[in-house]
């Protein structure tokens, strides 16, 4: 009761901002870019949120058992693409003043690069939400519906029905407001929740830091062995690059800086919205050691799961009523800052990219993008059932994977377009950025099959630059080519 009390009171102060922010509005304008009129601040700390997503709260913290804190080299590789994606993808997207960033492959490449790109990111998105969300229906399902007989598909229902109808007026007007109440209750959740810990384990201050470095599991660098998937050069290029390609070539997360009030403003955002993700993700590493600290007392038996430590701990009255009402209010607050921008983003690529709306007028666009919305909250329920069939791993690290084999291709098209200065033949595009994959993954059966290596995130690089080579292969130089916005 005290977490469905949380739940019906949290989830009134979204509707109740979506009232407020779609008073005046509805357009198209309104609901891809804003009007163009977001405060960069704002952004910055609402995009903090959507970066977290209900999978951070719960899996970084878990795999600190298993990785120790060596997603930090990941997680510092995160800024230096930050940088990147302000001076490089950002300057161009703003002088080309896109509303969906992928016209710029139409633009770059041809028409069959364009729908290629786009539907790369759908089916990108539509996976990475999914999983994202599946895992906070399914520790609602099991710490909370469970006892009233409710079947997770209902669950999930329910979770997207409530996303869909505080976005389907203003869409990312409406997120930009909504996401800052949402990045804050994640940042004090995380805040009250480590000290509530402390507490139970008797610790002040300085005994919590003593403890979490003198723990076995606060190892962040990992210089030794090439073989291991937690390398640190490995971790911090990959970092890197998953930036690049799941933010900078990422509608969901490029919408929101495109309502910025100017290239500036956006580069602001950026700057700050990078620096902050560093010291928030120790900080849910550091949890991650407190409980298993915790996790030693005689009367607490750790669930084998990574992804079951916090949710189980808290569940229980391990940690005391208010901890538990924290962590809903975290994990909520965190999965929907994510999957609300991304149902809004996934609309805005279809409707503009596919559709082609911008062609229409208003109302017939309105009444298009009105009807996407809908049929994309539908494919996002279907799709968080599936994971619920098929998943067993932990979720952050599956989606990483997901990310390596259907981001790499636009990153191989995002490369090519902008270093080299050749007109590629489009109506390969198509079969080139299918193929990337799948030799990836046959790669990847070899190698584990045959030898002790395993390969991580670097899958993404890999497969960025078959997509590349394939792209160049195929391409011839041409007299007047786009400015590659420098």
């Amino acid at each position: 009761m005290i977490i469905l009390v949380t739940i019906i009171c949290y989830f009134s102060i979204l509707l109740l901002i979506a009232r407020i922010t779609g008073r005046k509005g509805g357009s198209n304008a309104a609901f891809f870019k804003a009007n163009n009129k977001s405060p960069w601040y704002l952004v910055a700390f609402g995009m903090i949120g959507a970066s977290i997503s209900g999978v951070t709260f719960v899996s970084v913290p878990g795999m600190v058992r298993s990785m120790d804190m060596t997603y930090m080299q990941t997680v510092t590789g995160f800024f230096f693409g930050y940088i990147f994606v302000a001076h490089v993808l950002l300057p161009l997207y703003y002088k080309l003043n896109l509303t969906s960033i992928y016209t710029y492959l139409g633009k770059r490449l041809g028409t069959r690069s364009y729908r290629t790109g786009s539907l790369f990111f759908l089916l990108s998105r539509m996976l990475g939400t999914a999983a994202k969300l599946y895992l906070v229906c399914l520790i609602l399902y099991n710490y909370v519906f469970i006892d009233f007989n409710i079947p997770f598909w209902v669950i999930a229902t329910g979770a997207v029905a409530l996303v869909w109808i505080y976005t389907q007026k203003n869409g990312i007007k409406t997120i930009v407001w909504t996401d800052t109440l949402q990045t804050m209750c994640i940042v004090l959740a995380l805040l009250f929740i480590i000290i509530s810990i402390s507490s139970r384990l008797n610790l002040n201050f300085g005994e919590m830091v003593q403890a979490i470095r003198d723990n076995e599991h606060s190892r962040i660098f990992v210089f030794d062995s090439w073989i291991s998937r937690q390398n640190f050069f490995k971790q911090f290029i990959s970092g890197i690059f998953i930036v690049i390609v799941m933010t900078g070539l990422d509608q969901d997360m490029m919408q929101k800086n495109l309502t910025c009030r100017n290239l500036k403003d956006a580069q602001k955002n950026m700057y700050w919205y990078g620096f902050a993700f560093i010291p928030l993700n120790f900080l849910f590493l550091c949890m991650g050691i407190l409980l298993l600290i915790l996790g030693e007392q005689p009367d607490i038996n750790l669930p084998p799961v990574n992804d079951d430590i916090l949710p189980m701990l808290a569940s229980e009255g391990h940690l005391g009523q208010a901890v538990l009402v924290l962590f809903t209010i975290g994990i909520i607050a965190a999965a929907f800052s994510n999957s609300d921008s991304a149902l809004t983003s996934m609309t805005t690529s279809f409707c503009v990219d596919i559709l082609e709306t911008e062609k229409y007028p208003e109302e017939i666009a309105r009444r298009k993008r009105q009807k996407v919305h809908l049929y994309m909250s539908v494919i996002l329920i279907v799709f968080i059932c599936f994971f619920r069939a098929v998943n067993n791993n932990s979720i952050i690290d599956a989606i990483y994977i997901i990310a390596s084999y259907t981001y790499g291709p636009l990153l191989g098209m995002f490369a090519f377009g902008l270093f080299t200065k050749r007109q590629t033949k489009d109506k390969w595009v198509p079969y080139i950025a299918i193929a990337s994959p799948v030799i990836c993954y046959l790669a990847d059966w070899v190698v584990r099959t045959n030898t002790s290596y395993k390969f991580g995130y670097e899958m993404l690089m890999i497969n960025g630059l078959l997509t590349f080579a394939g792209l160049y292969i195929l391409s011839y130089k041409q007299q007047n080519s786009l400015n590659h916005g420098n």
